[in-house]
């Protein structure tokens, strides 16, 4: 499916422009996955390149339908410069194999937890999945493959986590909003949960 690819690359390069750098992680038994890197003045993204090779699927399904299923590739924007976020990449490759390694579907509402700080001293270790269609528009394929989504990654801290499991996502993004949290700021500490 390494057409898939390219036109997700090309999707990225209409959007965002060329990225200044790119990585690529490859995890036994997997597929490769890219993270590719943009800097815009005082914002960053980040961005995978691979988690859309194949459609996610059910575990529980016997066999997999190598066409039909969502595809997505996630996107990371945090602001440049306050932090040494550049070591996401490993973190962020981790959570873009997950579909092919922990049998997972990625979609908005999902936490994604990799258990150690997304980045030296974050205050993170998870993220939550949002919708997409900002920054850059799905990418429509040919039938029956389901579009390409891309999804942002909102970074939590592990009260936020834990708070979002009782609560749900939509209840978390409300209290961020209402306590105009700056989700880009990568040393940004947690919201008030009371």
């Amino acid at each position: 499916m390494s057409d898939v690819l390219e036109l997700v690359e090309a999707r990225l390069l209409m959007a965002l422009g060329e990225p200044d750098a790119r990585a690529a992680v490859t995890f036994l038994g997997t597929d490769r996955i890219e993270v590719l890197r943009y800097a815009d003045g005082e914002l960053v993204r980040y961005v995978t390149l691979g988690m859309s090779a194949n459609p996610m699927t059910d575990p529980s399904e016997v066999l997999a339908d190598p066409l039909k299923g969502p595809r997505a590739e996630l996107i990371l924007t945090v602001r440049n410069g306050r932090a040494d976020t550049d070591k996401v990449l490993r973190p962020l490759a981790v959570l873009a194999a997950s579909p092919q390694v922990e049998g997972v579907i990625v979609a908005p509402g999902a936490s994604l937890d990799v258990g150690d700080p997304l980045w030296p001293d974050a205050p993170f270790t998870s993220v939550l999945v949002s919708e997409g269609g900002g920054q850059v528009e799905d990418l429509a394929l040919d039938e029956p493959m389901e579009p390409v989504r891309f999804l942002p990654l909102l970074p939590m801290t592990p009260n936020e986590a834990a708070w979002k499991r009782v609560h749900g996502a939509a209840a978390l993004e409300e209290r961020w909003l209402q306590q105009g949290t700056d989700l880009r700021d990568p040393l940004r500490g947690g919201v008030s949960l009371d």
